[in-house]
């Protein structure tokens, strides 16, 4: 069981260097710890921050890509043992998408690095090697992964240095050198589903090409509104020894394959989804000694049947009333406007009074219902078109219906002249 132990790296900048068909990532950081004897009843802050580096040795460079503008990384001439510089090496497993850490200081895009010190249950802090759990996601971008680095070991003479925070033998040039030894990824880290429909949520895990053990533990949660639950446990062997997967479902409609996990293909599929489904899922993969996890926002959408009642306006010498109506959408953001387009005009124009909107209904599959209701003057233009404008999240552009203003029929406004006429008679008989 790993316990993690309160040292947190947080990344805020990164350069580049190159080699062969290769690039160093280096990642400014800041080392947090946590503070002792601080943040209780005398104040003070509860962590203490010093300035560190992370650099990513050996991150494959696709053979499109110009090298020309990288430039080399150089460790300090003389090493200190009070500064902070991991070296870890990512050849074997390889951190998938890692190119994307390329392209990120260009593209004005915040890196995000947390590492977390880690020791077997029951061992000391400061024994060798030593663990540490890296979190990579970049602002922006469907880029998340989990790497888990182990200390290399080193020959120790009068000379070596050791890092007076972290405790740990340093290389010659001053760097703690570390590989990659275990990783969980997703290519997503947000993304959106239909109600009622199905959605595939990615995460996956690499090690080393001998692997750390033949059991792999997956636990699918699902986190909201400050209550957690379980949707999907799987205990299975990488030697796909027959009989050998047992999984244990708590969410109906939830799966995982069976037969490429051994690839490292970790995956959920959620069928029939519901409004309850929406949330912060979390995938844990565990192997051996290790255990690392990742985290991947659902949420679930439906957009709004937009309607109007009334198929025609005929006008008339009193005002009436036009009902718009929005409907089964999800979640409760939606926005109704009013506008009307005159013949003579090129773009339509805001009512100034909107009208009134109903509450939001909410139905039995959780989606929402709403109403907005238009008094339309009598003075209005024939021709006119009156336009209801709906606005939701799930809609790429809003959604509009309309109602042309109708001119009152000839035959009509006749024939309710002549029921006039003859009923004024009627009276005049009757009276006389």
């Amino acid at each position: 069981m790993m316990k993690m132990i309160g040292v947190i790296l947080f990344g805020y900048f990164m350069t580049y260097v190159w080699a062969d068909g290769v690039a160093d990532v280096v990642l400014s950081c800041a080392l947090v710890e946590q503070g002792v004897g601080l943040g209780g009843m005398g104040g003070g802050s509860l962590f203490t921050q010093t300035p560190a580096t992370l650099v990513l040795r050996d991150v494959t460079v696709a053979s499109d890509e110009s090298l020309e503008t990288l430039t080399s990384f150089t460790p300090p001439s003389i090493p200190d043992p009070n500064a902070i510089l991991f070296e870890a090496k990512v050849t074997s497993p390889e951190i998938p998408n890692a190119n994307v850490l390329l392209h990120a200081d260009c593209n004005d895009q915040e890196v995000m690095c947390e590492i977390s010190r880690y020791s077997s249950h029951g061992s000391q802090e400061s024994s060798e090697p030593a663990y540490f759990m890296v979190s990579i996601n970049v602002e922006g971008v469907d880029f998340s992964t989990s790497l888990i680095l182990q200390t290399l070991t080193l020959e120790r003479d009068h000379s070596t240095l050791i890092q007076n925070k972290l405790n740990l033998p340093l290389s010659r040039t001053g760097t703690l050198l570390t590989e990659v030894v275990f990783l969980v990824f997703s290519p997503v880290r947000s993304l959106s589903a239909p109600l009622r429909g199905d959605v595939l949520l990615n995460c996956g895990f690499k090690q080393q090409e001998i692997p750390l053990a033949q059991q792999v533990d997956i636990e699918w949660r699902l986190q909201h509104r400050g209550k957690g639950q379980k949707v999907l446990e799987m205990k299975t062997q990488l030697d796909d020894i027959e009989g050998s997967t047992v999984v244990h479902a708590e969410r109906r409609g939830s799966s995982m394959d069976a037969q490429v996990v051994g690839e490292g293909n970790t995956s959920l599929t959620l069928t029939k989804l519901k409004v309850r489904d929406e949330g912060t899922y979390i995938c844990t993969v565990s192997i051996g000694l290790f255990r690392a996890q990742q985290v991947i926002q659902l949420h679930v959408t439906q957009p709004p049947h937009v309607s109007l009642l009334e198929e025609k306006l005929v006008l008339k010498t009193s005002p009436q009333t036009l009902s718009c109506h929005c409907s089964k959408y999800y979640p409760l953001d939606a926005q109704m406007e009013w506008l009307f387009l005159s013949p003579t005009d090129t773009e339509p124009t805001v009512f100034k009074d909107q009208g009134s909107l109903s509450s939001h209904r909410q139905h039995g599959d959780g989606s929402y219902s709403l109403s907005s209701q238009l008094t339309v003057p009598s003075n209005i233009s024939p021709g006119t078109k009156i336009i209801c404008k709906a606005s939701h999240p799930a809609l790429d552009a809003p959604v509009s219906v309309s109602v042309l203003v109708e001119s009152p029929e000839p035959d009509s406004y006749w024939w309710v002249l002549g029921f006039l006429v003859i009923s004024v008679l009627f009276f005049y008989n009757v009276i006389g």
